[in-house]
């Protein structure tokens, strides 16, 4: 079994977060930015992929590069 750990992903659970609350949480990760749904989905599809069918007991950070 294998899992995904996100960052901040701009969905319905970050609407309550101001743009600048956003702006500070893009700030610390290493790409500047914060994640959408399409890059959480990516990694899923390819741990769910005959590319991904040696991997096992894994967690992926998906985060941007998360500093803090």
């Amino acid at each position: 079994m294998n899992a995904i750990a996100p960052g901040v992903i701009m969905t319905d659970m970050t609407k309550s977060y101001s743009k600048a609350e956003l702006d500070e949480l893009a700030g610390c990760a290493a790409l500047g930015r914060n994640g959408a749904p399409e890059d959480i989905a990516n990694a899923v599809r390819f741990l769910a992929s005959d590319e991904a069918k040696f991997i096992t007991g894994q967690c992926l950070v998906v985060d941007g590069g998360f500093l803090q």
